[in-house]
């Protein structure tokens, strides 16, 4: 019978962790699939590892690994992705907010034949109307850069092994899942779902953690930033040559310029488009550096497991 691995990052869940392996296992036991829950401690500073091992003592498919550090969730993901020996892998949130009954429906499209299972969220559910703006404009970027339709996607989506493959073949450090999930390719097809509401904590995502997230995996994924530079380049330099005829009409009319206050302004404002193309220009330099540097995308300090393949796990690969 194949095999569903099922990769759930966790980062100070220590009150969702342990129902959401108890829910998971009893929706795909009774859905009759063979599975395992591979948990990955993103390290928390709660008790989050710990409801990790005392769920690997009553069900032996869960596979516990704990990271040195907090290194982030794509990386979460990506040791999670590392570690399941599934036919087919799963990722979702280990919140619950991800629904377990759609897991069963996209394991039933993978038997099918298909080889990516996308969760597309029916809505956004009771986000503010800033956050729902600020994510609208974020997946459109997202969407001109993979050529595919990232409105309302999300980390909850299904692989079969070979895209799973694929994905884990790519050298770069800084990779961002959601696109790379689905610009990979191949047979891919989607299944809506409702969000839910989280039934204990509370999310870890602030403002300012939400926005440097998304400009992160767009500089991680795309050059858009850079053509903007450009494109802002290109309307001062429009600018200029505007003011320049202008002054020049004035000079040859016998009046001189005037507008102290309008110089300023122009000065501050190429100075400032100046600041903010560097700004840019030396956020992508920094990441180049993080990638000539080789290091790997997280540590592992321990790795737990029920089942008899634990030694196994353990020599794999530190990523």
């Amino acid at each position: 019978m194949s095999k569903l691995s099922v990769v759930l990052p966790a980062y100070n869940e220590e009150l969702m962790v342990g129902k959401t392996c108890r829910v998971l296992r009893e929706v795909l036991t009774e859905a009759d699939i063979s599975y395992e829950l591979v948990v990955v401690n993103d390290g928390s500073r709660d008790n989050t590892w710990e409801e990790i091992l005392k769920a690997g003592k009553k069900d032996s498919n869960i596979l516990g690994v704990n990271f040195s550090r907090n290194f982030g969730k794509e990386s979460a993901v990506f040791a999670g992705l590392a570690q399941a020996t599934g036919d087919v892998v799963a990722v979702m949130d280990c919140d619950l907010q991800h629904p377990p009954q759609t897991l069963v429906e996209m394991y039933h499209l993978w038997e099918d034949g298909y080889e990516v299972i996308e969760g597309v969220k029916k809505s956004r559910g009771k986000e503010s109307i800033i956050h729902k703006k600020c994510a609208g404009f974020f997946y459109g970027i997202m969407s001109k850069a993979t050529k595919v339709d990232m409105k309302n996607a999300s980390d909850f989506k299904m692989m079969d092994r070979r895209a799973v493959a694929s994905i884990l073949s790519l050298p770069e450090r800084n990779m961002f899942f959601r696109a790379t999930s689905s610009w990979v390719g191949f047979k891919t097809t989607h299944v809506k779902f409702e969000v839910q509401e989280r039934e204990a904590g509370e999310s870890k995502w602030s403002a300012w953690s939400l926005i440097k997230y998304a400009f992160t995996n767009i500089v991680a994924f795309t050059t858009f930033p850079l053509q903007f530079v450009t494109f802002a380049g290109g309307i001062s330099f429009i600018g200029s040559l505007a003011l320049i005829v202008y002054s020049l009409i004035q000079y040859f009319n016998g009046h001189a310029v005037e507008g102290y206050t309008t110089i300023l302004i122009v000065l501050l404002m190429i100075g400032s488009a100046i600041m903010l193309s560097l700004g840019v220009i030396g956020y992508y330099i920094a990441k180049i550096y993080e990638e000539v540097k080789r290091r790997p995308r997280y540590i592992i300090s321990e790795i737990v497991s029920g089942t008899k393949n634990a030694n196994a796990q353990i020599k794999k690969d530190l990523r």
